[in-house]
């Protein structure tokens, strides 16, 4: 928790923070708004494979930490903690007597593996404490990870494998090129490893990798005149074919079965005209749950792998599926729900007799009963083009014409969902301002066409999505279009900071959270191992053309057209927007005079994931809205 100092003092900011601009914090808002901030969540990490008990990750203090439950409804007993929050987590899957998990240090993401023995509670560092390291897949026979790590050339992402019990037999496997790589599954003999080839997320190839000698041969063809990606993927139990998810002659990400010996695809869903966006093949092979992601909102399917049939799921609570996993028994299937008035919480279905039972109730200050519930909207851009996007009206009792947040994810491979809004609740309950998330074109799960509408030279019809989305606020009786705000986190941030720049005229005031202020820039600058990847998405700022384009658009370059106040967040760790974007921008404004403030956090990288600066932040953000869009 931030410090009030005495009654009648100011709120004393974190240590770790740089305060620009922002005004003293009354005590009174931290007691009254803090509630909102001051709640759990809950994710499944992983089923212990001996017995029937969850691995969670959960907040206790300042992070997320590594958690058991015994049973349903059980308490928590945490076992890591670090003052980062800890990434991943899997257990041993033969014993479960250590987990591996993964954490790096003050959001650099230069993530570390760590063995965590149950027995004596040591923890072991398994990788070299230098690189980027991401955890993998067991090997079927338990005694091997493979796993990703840039420790060859600090760019490249190769391929390695250890046993986890013996940090000495770690091993190069094979060398790779680019940062687009991971390692899925092995094959059920242990002598194949699938491994994934990210180019964008509209491309990607699968390939087949020798765990002796590390030769891998292409599982996908690469001369396709249709660019396909490929999701999750699984080794059927008897090895002779691949479980995938993939958009080969569809729009949309479909369930397929790929036989090995013919290279022939069957497609499983093709009655589901949306997006599978996660799906996991039982330990006996006979069953595959998965998600589709419909217009948002997150169903779950059961497929009989022999039959090939759907069956019937049953009943679960109301909310968005955020994860699933099998159990090794066979029978549980553990998932993770939330929905706007609930908190992310872990579950379990049981496949024999249909039972649904809840393992963790996170708690909340507030009474979350009566938060609002999403509305979907479209409006239409344009060029005609519908988009969509998710309202959360204030209660009844404001009234008249309400103030509008609009609230852009980032990705922009990503897509907003009706879930829990957490400390947003407060501008919605106690401010009565209307909050909209809107999945612009390039947001995943309406299509890849339809996300392959901003790359490169199309980056400004996303922006002007957002100009659409202002006529239609103001059609609306209950919406007031002379009172909005925009804001956003990375590429949310970008397109805050293009909304600010282009359509100046029609908000009152904007919130940038690790956003890109030149897409040049930002390219040059970010992480080697992921430049690649982003350059698809944006254009290559080498190509002169391109990079004429992209300075032509970027906001640092029309920085005299922003003329309404700014709110400029950045983690100094950030590797992904470096903090150059954010202190360029807000230089910028201060020296042509308009009224900026600044929020950063050293120790903390993409987004702040320490509560207190968290909440900091937040009641930094209320004083900005009351100023500038209430006022």
């Amino acid at each position: 928790m931030v410090v009030v100092r005495a009654q009648t003092d100011s709120v004393q900011a974190p240590e770790n923070l740089v305060v620009d601009g922002v005004p003293q914090i009354p005590p009174a808002l931290a007691e009254t708004a803090g509630q909102y901030g001051n709640y759990r969540t809950a994710v499944l990490r992983d089923w212990n494979p001996e017995n029937r008990q969850m691995l969670i990750a959960t907040r206790f203090g300042d992070t997320a930490q590594l958690h058991l439950v015994n049973m349903p409804g059980g308490a928590r007993t945490q076992l890591t903690f670090f003052t980062d929050s800890v990434a991943g987590g899997q257990f041993h899957p033969h014993g479960g007597d250590y987990i591996v998990f993964m954490k790096d240090t003050g959001g650099g993401e230069w993530y570390q593996l760590y063995r965590y023995d149950i027995a004596t509670r040591v923890i072991t560092l398994l990788t070299d404490g230098k690189s980027r390291n991401l955890f993998g897949v067991w090997s079927t026979g338990g005694n091997r990870v493979a796993y990703m790590s840039t420790r060859r050339t600090g760019k490249d992402t190769d391929l390695w494998v250890i046993n986890p019990a013996d940090p000495k037999t770690d091993r190069l496997l094979g060398k790779l090129d680019g940062g687009g790589w991971e390692p899925l599954d092995w094959s059920p003999d242990d002598k194949k490893i699938l491994l994934q080839e990210g180019i964008s997320i509209n491309e990607t190839y699968l390939w087949l990798v020798d765990t002796a000698t590390g030769d891998k041969t292409a599982l996908t063809p690469r001369d396709a005149k249709e660019k396909i990606a490929y999701g999750n993927a699984k080794f059927s139990k008897d090895g002779k074919g691949i479980y995938l998810a993939t958009d080969k002659n569809s729009e949309f990400q479909r369930l397929a079965y790929l036989d090995l010996a013919s290279k022939q695809t069957k497609v499983l869903t093709g009655n589901i005209p949306w997006d599978v966006t996660k799906f996991d093949l039982s330990h006996d092979g006979k069953m595959i749950a998965f998600v589709a992601n419909e217009d948002g909102v997150g169903k779950l399917h059961l497929l009989d792998t022999a039959s090939g049939k759907e069956k019937a799921v049953p009943k679960l609570p109301v909310g968005l599926i955020d994860d699933i996993q099998w159990h090794r028994n066979g029978r549980d299937l553990g998932l993770v729900l939330d929905s706007a008035r609930a908190q992310s919480d872990c579950y379990s279905l049981d496949m024999a007799t249909g039972k649904v039972e809840r393992w963790t109730t996170s708690e909340s200050a507030m009474n979350t009963s009566d938060f609002p519930e999403a509305e979907l909207v479209h409006w239409k851009s344009f060029d005609g083009k519908m988009i969509s996007g998710f309202l959360y009206r204030p209660p009844a009792k404001f009234t008249g014409k309400r103030p509008v947040l609009v609230d852009i994810h980032g990705g922009p491979e990503g897509q907003s969902h009706p879930g829990f809004l957490g400390r947003l609740n407060y501008f919605v309950n106690e401010k009565g301002i209307a909050v909209i998330f809107p999945n612009v074109r390039g947001s995943t799960g309406y299509g890849k066409t339809f996300s392959l509408l901003d790359n490169g030279f199309l980056r400004e019809d996303t922006y002007k999505d957002i100009n659409a989305l202002f006529d239609w606020i103001a059609t609306r009786a209950d919406l007031d279009p002379d009172r909005v705000a925009v804001m956003g986190g990375s590429y949310g941030g970008h397109m805050t900071l293009a909304v600010s720049t282009f359509y100046s005229d029609r908000i009152r005031c904007s919130i940038d959270v690790v956003g890109i202020s030149n897409l040049v820039t930002f390219l040059e600058h970010t992480e080697a191992y992921r430049r690649d990847l982003r350059r698809v998405e944006y254009g290559d700022e080498r190509d002169p053309k391109m990079r004429e384009f992209l300075e032509k658009i970027a906001p640092m370059n029309n920085i005299e057209k922003i003329r309404k106040p700014m709110f400029v967040i950045a983690g100094k760790n950030d590797p992904r927007v470096p903090v150059s974007e954010s202190d360029q921008i807000v230089a910028a404004l201060k020296k042509q005079g308009t009224p900026v403030w600044y929020l950063m956090a050293r120790g903390e990288g993409h987004g702040f994931k320490k509560k207190q600066n968290q909440d900091f932040q937040f009641y930094a953000e209320i004083l900005f809205l009351e100023k500038f869009l209430l006022n």
